[in-house]
């Protein structure tokens, strides 16, 4: 199933760099479940997952960057830079697929952060 697991996923990724976040509801099983541990916030369903993500504060249309797609069986993880051009952010996804579609997504959001000084010589900068 990884080949179609990975494939559901790109597909995801790519309904979502529509902006037409109702159309995401191809690829979504109709149990779908998404979890954002860090918030505790769980939502249900592919019309409750458009709705949020079409009402989210944008400045413009979300661009999504997926920076990493790893996938194995049914389940796939990837890293993705989201940005509306103003604000921009990174999510480690993790996708759980089925028959149907995607079951379950959990989302993590990682808040950028400045570099220790005391580790300086230890470390290069990366851009």
């Amino acid at each position: 199933m990884s080949t179609h697991a990975t494939s559901i996923v790109h597909e995801f990724w790519r309904l979502m760099a529509s902006n037409d976040f109702h159309s995401v509801a191809r690829v979504l099983a109709p149990e779908f479940v998404l979890e954002w541990p860090q918030s505790g916030e769980r939502i249900r369903g592919a019309e409750r997952f458009a709705c949020m993500n079409s009402e989210y504060p944008a400045h413009g249309p979300w661009r999504f960057t997926v920076n990493r797609l790893v996938g194995g069986g049914n389940e796939v993880v990837t890293d993705v830079e989201i940005s509306d051009g103003v604000q921009t952010a990174r999510a480690i996804s993790f996708f759980t697929i089925g028959d149907a579609g995607i079951l379950r997504l959990v989302e993590f959001w990682p808040e950028p952060m400045p570099a220790l000084a005391n580790r300086a010589h230890l470390v290069e900068r990366m851009p």
